[in-house]
């Protein structure tokens, strides 16, 4: 018997290592618009609302302009981007198992669809929660919610991997398991101090966690 009914995965840092291309895409508009850029931690602390969002807002004239720019970068950059060794397997493993899987990330649609059609990933997942999608983003349940309910998973059947504090108080919300992975995280400091379900160091133990029967 399967551990989950139903596993849902953050994107950046967790499936990706993605997010010193988020870094790069938004020093590139800035550079390019508004001649400054941002640490990454002023950056790291500024996710909660899309890319779309926090574009329109610096650029209420230009912003569809900027977002081609932004998206175009993000693209044509992406081959700095792996997907962590042992993730597709994973993935693959659950899939074939009839575990229902599920994206939850607070980036915009079209960031979130460029990375994982890129890393070959789309097609594992039967529902994706983006930024663009709910109303409340994390640390809102929002998009967990919305995943259970289109799968009528039971809260004691699901979990949520993920490597930030937000996903640890979206999943406490929405009253699911979690699990916090280290491997990429900005936040490890923090995630050990508030605390997790489980936390896990490497893919492996994640693996083991999710598949092992015993």
């Amino acid at each position: 018997m399967n551990k989950f009914d139903g596993v849902i995965f953050d994107i950046d840092g967790t499936l990706t290592s993605s997010n010193q291309l988020i870094f790069d895409s938004f020093n590139h508009i800035l550079d390019r618009y508004m001649n400054k850029q941002l640490s990454p931690q002023e950056i790291i602390a500024l996710f909660g609302p899309t890319e779309d969002d926090l574009i329109e807002g610096w650029f209420p004239d230009t912003h569809e302009k900027v977002k081609r720019d932004y998206y175009d970068y993000y693209s044509d950059n992406h081959d700095i981007v792996i997907l962590f060794p042992g993730m597709e397997e994973i993935l693959s493993e659950l899939k074939l198992r009839g575990v229902k899987l599920g994206v939850f990330t607070g980036k915009g649609r079209t960031a979130a669809l460029i990375t994982l059609q890129k890393l070959g990933i789309y097609k594992y997942f039967d529902h994706i929660v983006t930024g663009t999608d709910v109303i409340n983003h994390k640390p809102s349940p929002e998009g967990i919610l919305k995943f259970l309910n289109e799968y009528n998973i039971s809260k004691g059947r699901a979990v949520m991997i993920g490597d930030a504090i937000a996903d640890i108080k979206a999943a406490r919300g929405a009253g699911i398991m979690v699990v916090s992975v280290l491997w990429d995280s900005y936040a490890r400091d923090e995630i050990i101090e508030l605390g997790s379900d489980l936390i896990v160091h490497t893919v492996e133990e994640l693996r083991s966690f999710l598949l092992d029967q015993r």
